[in-house]
């Protein structure tokens, strides 16, 4: 168990992704900085934000997924709060992808393979209390 500090600021970001190896990378590049929940599909990402509405900081959203996309999970997330960080990823690289997920709500869209330092990046981008030093 990592010692936290006592006012240790940890955001709680929600992860909607399908792929459990592309979850545990995600899990590797911010765990230790941030709470995350997990949701495996767009209906399921959609309940954890029902759940943590006002305790989540920021959602990282596959746009890929089963039983309801990315996109459309964004879409009924923007009817409710138009406000929290939606990052989108995506493993295709089209511009027309990226402005579907842009149009559908997306507060910043990246492409896979996803990197520490573009992941770390992006969220200070939205969460500047986050910190990444030691």
């Amino acid at each position: 168990m990592e010692q936290q500090l006592p006012n240790e600021y940890r955001p709680l970001i929600l992860v909607a992704e399908d792929d459990d190896s592309n979850f545990k990378l995600i899990k590797a590049i911010i765990g230790k900085k941030c709470d995350i929940l997990w949701a495996k599909n767009g209906q399921e990402i959609i309940e954890l934000f029902h759940e943590n509405r006002g305790k989540a900081e920021a959602i990282l959203m596959d746009i890929k997924m089963p039983i309801m996309t990315g996109i459309e999970a964004t879409i009924e997330i923007r009817k409710e709060d138009t406000e929290i960080p939606i990052i989108m990823q995506t493993a295709y690289a089209f511009n027309s992808d990226k402005e579907l997920a842009m149009q559908g709500g997306a507060s910043h869209v990246l492409v896979k393979p996803i990197t520490l330092n573009v992941l770390r990046d992006c969220l200070s981008s939205y969460l500047p209390k986050l910190s990444w030093t030691v």
